[in-house]
């Protein structure tokens, strides 16, 4: 047998992001000797060990923060020029993708590949205008369009989202099922009563996730409901403001912050209700791995309707009207539903792992022999 099909992927880092999650759900699931991934990242990342174990290079060059405008475009044009042997880019930076595909298009890489994983640019006015100029190359310059919702296809591909295959947020459906054992273990641990009630969250912490709502919003519920807890999981630059917030409110022996971790199917389990009230999403990997352990949500109206597994789990609601969530959350936990999931049916809404990774396997193999 032939050395496997190399495809090099292109992030800022592999850290546990929703996109970076799918990627190595992916990779973890493709068959790896006909297919290998490889990185092209600007910084370290939490995944890094595990690309290496699993035989993939990770490359890096200067960010944009650090390289400036030119010199990002420089490391770009130096890496493509030197690393000529990759038939298939696939690039995960949503619009900054333009400036990436672009040099790999100038160094005659024939497969390019960008992959929309939002609905909006984070940044301030001048970053989100950067990054629209970055975008503009996008058109010209990629052979392939890929995006996980069409939501997050509308946004990036514009008149061209009708062309874009939707690549499933596929999770590993058996890692998530329900298991009551393993949930009061996790309550036992962190001091948290059997018969609590708790809300969870697994998210970056960036403005995007809308944090200061959570906190607020569980502030709100303590005076009408005893024994609720709040967990939040994740790391980020506003971690450390939200950690005050909840000292202000003297919420500390009941909001638990746990950072970044690696056993998000057990932490689920812990969970009575998940909440999401982010201002913007493309489809977040998070929620699908809710739903397949059975968890409800409620999230904000702003995230696609695709998202919904269609297995009554989800409740959108408008971030406008905190009183309404409250509302919502009261009903709930009168009456919650069985965690129990068929399986068969996320394997039927195309979000099992396996059939994804799959799925994108065949395209690899076939526009890698083009």
């Amino acid at each position: 047998m032939g050395s496997p099909l190399r495809v090099l992927h292109a992030v800022v880092n592999m850290n546990r992001g929703g996109a970076e999650t799918l990627i190595m759900n992916l990779y973890r699931n493709i068959n790896r000797e006909k297919v290998q991934f490889d990185f092209l990242t600007c910084k370290e990342g939490l995944f890094d060990k595990e690309i290496e174990a699993m035989g993939g290079k990770i490359y890096r060059i200067p960010y944009l923060t650090e390289a400036g405008h030119f010199g990002y475009l420089r490391a770009l044009n130096t890496f493509f020029t030197e690393h000529k042997a990759y038939k298939i880019i696939h690039s995960h930076m949503d619009k900054m993708s333009g400036f990436v595909i672009r040099a790999a298009k100038k160094a005659g890489v024939p497969v390019r590949i960008a992959h929309s994983h939002n609905t909006q640019s984070e940044g301030h006015l001048f970053t989100k205008m950067y990054k629209w100029y970055a975008g503009t190359f996008i058109k010209q310059n990629a052979t392939h369009l890929y995006a996980c919702s069409q939501a997050a296809a509308e946004w990036m591909f514009m008149s061209e989202a009708k062309q874009t295959f939707i690549l499933n947020n596929g999770v590993e459906i058996d890692k998530f099922k329900y298991s009551n054992g393993k949930g009061s273990l996790l309550r036992d641990t962190f001091g948290i009563a059997e018969e609590a009630f708790v809300l969870g969250h697994v998210g970056r912490f960036h403005e995007q996730k809308n944090h200061k709502f959570i906190i607020n919003l569980f502030h709100n519920l303590n005076q009408e409901m005893r024994d609720l807890h709040l967990v939040l999981v994740g790391d980020g630059p506003s971690k450390k403001e939200m950690e005050r917030r909840v000292s202000e409110l003297k919420l500390d022996k009941k909001i638990k912050f746990l950072g970044v971790r690696d056993d998000i199917p057990d932490l689920l389990q812990m969970f009575d209700l998940f909440i999401f009230p982010s201002f913007f999403e493309g489809l977040p990997v998070t929620l699908v791995e809710a739903q397949a352990s059975g968890l409800p949500c409620i999230i904000s109206d702003s995230i696609t309707e695709e998202v919904d597994m269609n297995l009554g789990l989800i409740h959108q609601l408008s971030i406008s009207d905190k009183d309404l969530w409250i509302k919502k959350i009261m009903e709930l936990k009168k009456e919650l539903p069985s965690r129990e999931v068929e399986k068969e049916h996320l394997i039927t809404k195309g979000f099992d792992i396996k059939h994804t990774a799959a799925s994108l396997q065949t395209k690899y193999l076939t526009v890698g022999e083009m």
